[in-house]
């Protein structure tokens, strides 16, 4: 693709119908805070479920082809203000996968924060009554294709109600633990992160950001682009 083909993709334009202080995009970047990370190599599904510590579930493949396979269409919300709509998502609900493991009403008896691990060494901060919302996905396929690097291969979370960072790319394991972790992004990362209350950051409100936030998409998806290219 042409510079000037993808700057113009990636800049975020007013559109109708969006969340508050969203703007549309043509084309869905690969974004992070950390834009040059690279992209982890294909691998299998190997995601490890623990509680405090301890393993309690390992999910594959053939584990998660064994539930009722889902599909959703969500718009995509990034924090940074830019929307990419009607992503189709193929999955399997989390809190199917859960229930599976730790049986009914397993939501309140879990500690209350999660860690998710992602194979780049990312980790997302979660409440566990938000990453076990019905809602949340363990997505396989994106618009009818199997995961690729670029989106999150081989296993990402989907949480639509969420901003894009709770979104975790690449993922290997869910932590529930007692203590709230830190976060490998600061204080930017909103423990809760709801798009509909415009939860964009921990300290700051919500209109102090979106324009400085937005001035970021279009470097930070060319340069996401760039770490893409130069992965492993």
């Amino acid at each position: 693709m042409r510079w000037f083909d993808a700057v113009a993709g990636y800049r975020p334009r007013r559109a109708e119908g969006l969340p508050p202080g969203q703007r549309e995009v043509a084309r869905f970047p690969r974004f992070s805070d950390e834009p040059l990370r690279w992209a982890p190599a294909e691998a299998p599904i190997d995601l490890q479920v623990t509680v405090d510590g301890e393993e309690q579930m390992r999910l594959g493949a053939q584990e998660l082809s064994g539930f009722d396979q889902v599909e959703r269409t969500h718009d995509f919300s990034c924090v940074t203000t830019w929307t990419y709509r009607n992503v189709r998502w193929r999955g399997v609900p989390l809190a199917d996968a859960l229930a599976a493991g730790f049986g009914s009403g397993f939501a309140s008896e879990l500690p209350r924060y999660a860690v998710v691990r992602a194979a780049d060494t990312r980790t997302g901060i979660y409440l566990t009554e938000d990453l076990c919302d019905p809602s949340v996905l363990l997505a396989t396929e994106m618009n009818g294709e199997p995961l690729s690097r670029r989106h999150g291969a081989p296993l990402r979370i989907i949480a639509p109600l969420q901003y894009g960072y709770k979104s975790a790319k690449h993922i290997v394991g869910i932590d529930f633990v007692v203590a709230k972790p830190d976060s490998t992004m600061g204080s930017k990362e909103h423990l809760r992160a709801r798009i509909e209350l415009e939860e964009r950051h921990s300290k700051l409100p919500a209109w102090m950001v979106r324009v400085p936030y937005r001035m970021t998409v279009v470097p930070t998806a060319l340069a996401a682009d760039r770490g893409l290219r130069n992965s492993p």
